[in-house]
């Protein structure tokens, strides 16, 4: 298989640090970019075992669960904290530690999928026509659960938000951010509906199938709000990542990846620029709009996509 060259490094860490987070899949698009450019690209960036193209695909995967934590770093700051209370405390109490285990078990399905099927599902669909197909589908998905999600009860608008926290050690009066009540809101879920929201991160598995895009759906299945089902999705995602990552980097440095190493470099710089820059814009977005825009163009993308194979017959 040939190295990845530097500007298809940079060509697909765009791609890839934009569709990871937007709902319009990176998978789906990382395959479906060689198979419509086609010539040296088609032969590059060919994703299968050992594939070159693969390994610099995870490096840029975890270029963006680290521009993730960045920008939701005091997020994490809570988080972390809280599951090191909880732990040594041996209780659940305050709405951070809540949270840190609702993001560590609403993680263990994917987990385990990813582990029993990544392999087998990328292998057999990871391919021009069914990862065109599924785009399609993900359009179906995120415009369905626009018509037929539960609306969210009407709320009081954020920035004359009242919190409850009693539930805290102490009741100083102080500040609430924004990022704080959003993740006081997420901390209220059952564990039942946080499961089943982070269990719909196993579709993703098949190509075409957006991470961001699927748990969305699920949490405004359960009735959260496009913010909090985004923040809640993007939390989720950051663990499966890394940890996708850590099982996988290994696999660059392997003498036949060697040639790939320099571009991966710069592929994962890329990515993580415009990772950050997506999830900042994606934040204001869904404040007060919908997947509706998404849903339109993974559906024109994918059935486009189908015709583009029909015609050429390049898949």
């Amino acid at each position: 298989m040939s190295a990845v060259s530097y500007l298809e490094s940079i060509v697909v860490g765009a791609l890839q640090g934009v569709s990871e987070l937007f709902p319009v899949s990176s998978l789906g698009h990382s395959v479906l970019l060689p198979a419509l450019v086609g010539g040296s690209w088609g032969r590059d960036l060919s994703i299968g075992k050992d594939s070159p193209y693969l390994a610099v695909l995870v490096a840029m995967h975890v270029a963006t669960a680290i521009a993730l934590i960045l920008f939701f770093r005091r997020d994490w700051v809570r988080i972390v904290t809280g599951l090191w209370t909880s732990v040594r405390d041996r209780e659940v109490r305050t709405a951070d530690q809540r949270l840190a285990w609702l993001l560590i078990l609403a993680t263990i399905p994917v987990g385990i999928a990813g582990l029993l099927l990544e392999s087998l599902l990328r292998d057999v669909l990871g391919k021009p026509v069914p990862s065109a197909i599924f785009l399609a589908l993900n359009g179906g998905v995120l415009y369905a659960a626009e018509k037929f999600s539960r609306k969210p009860a009407p709320q009081i608008p954020r920035e004359e938000e009242t919190i409850d926290f009693s539930t805290e050690e102490t009741m100083v009066m102080r500040a609430v951010t924004v990022d704080e009540a959003t993740d006081l809101r997420l901390s209220k879920l059952s564990v039942k509906e946080a499961v089943l929201i982070g269990s719909a991160q196993i579709l993703a598995l098949l190509p075409g199938i957006s991470r961001s895009g699927i748990t969305m759906v699920a949490g405004l299945r359960r009735g959260l709000d496009h913010e909090d089902a985004a923040r809640f999705a993007w939390l989720l995602a950051t663990p499966v990542i890394l940890a996708a990552g850590a099982l996988k980097m290994p696999s660059l440095f392997t003498p036949e990846n060697k040639p790939s190493l320099g571009p991966a470099l710069v592929g994962s710089v890329v990515a993580f620029v415009a990772s950050y820059i997506s999830v900042r814009f994606l934040t204001k977005y869904f404040e007060t709009r919908t997947l509706t825009p998404f849903a339109i163009y993974c559906a024109v993308a994918g059935i486009g996509s189908l015709i583009f194979f029909a015609v050429s017959g390049a898949a």
